[in-house]
């Protein structure tokens, strides 16, 4: 993952992967994990996402990792918050209401940190990370995450070759790949997308499917 290129989308506000509404897989999907309220859910590559008011709302706490500082502080200051900030070596945390975001690279990120995780949510940070950086990601979140925790991951699938990620398009086959070893997937839905997300066919795309996919850690 090229940090720097992250950096400068949040300078230039180029943040058009950052959606106004929650994700619909969480009203539809989320119940499936069957998780207490008041458990804590893990949102890897968090920037400044809605679907954490909306895990929030549900009563969870909500612990994310972001790179950008500017995402992290807007995210606070759109809900009304100030949060506190300390720093733990290469990381920032910032804890405001139920919410605690790292402010740093997750690969920096240990259990000792994170703390008791009882799920994770993956919308957009699978399919941020270049092909030789996600098997790399997926074995540091099962550093991360005790045995049973269940993750609710969305991915996108699409001709690579008409549009360079990311996001980039993750199949079934690398998702099996990637996870297969250390958990159990259940595929939940799969549909087009392309009609709800028209600046991928300005992109050059005719054909986008979005996948909805239940993991259970071993």
């Amino acid at each position: 993952m090229d940090a720097q290129f992250w950096l400068e989308r949040w300078q230039r506000g180029e943040t058009g992967f950052n959606q106004p509404m929650a994700h619909p897989a969480l009203d539809r999907f989320w119940p499936t994990l069957r998780l207490p309220a008041n458990t804590t859910v893990f949102v890897p590559l968090a920037g400044k996402s809605v679907d954490m008011v909306w895990l929030a709302e549900q009563g969870h706490r909500v612990v994310g990792v972001e790179l950008a500082e500017i995402a992290v502080r807007e995210f606070f200051a759109e809900r009304g918050l100030t949060p506190e900030r300390d720093d733990r070596g290469s990381l920032a945390r910032y804890v405001g209401g139920p919410y605690t975001l790292w402010q740093g690279d997750i690969f920096a990120l240990t259990p000792a940190l994170l703390g008791n995780i009882a799920a994770v949510f993956d919308r957009a940070a699978l399919i941020a990370l270049p092909l030789p950086m996600r098997a790399r990601y997926v074995r540091h979140l099962e550093e991360l995450t005790p045995a049973g925790t269940p993750t609710l991951l969305v991915t996108l699938e699409y001709d690579q070759s008409k549009m360079a990620g990311p996001p980039h398009s993750v199949l079934p086959d690398e998702v099996q790949a990637l996870y297969g070893a250390g958990h159990s997937i259940e595929v939940l839905a799969h549909y087009d997308q392309l009609a709800d997300m028209p600046r991928f066919r300005e992109r050059g795309l005719d054909a986008l499917t979005e996948r909805i996919y239940r993991l259970q850690r071993h």
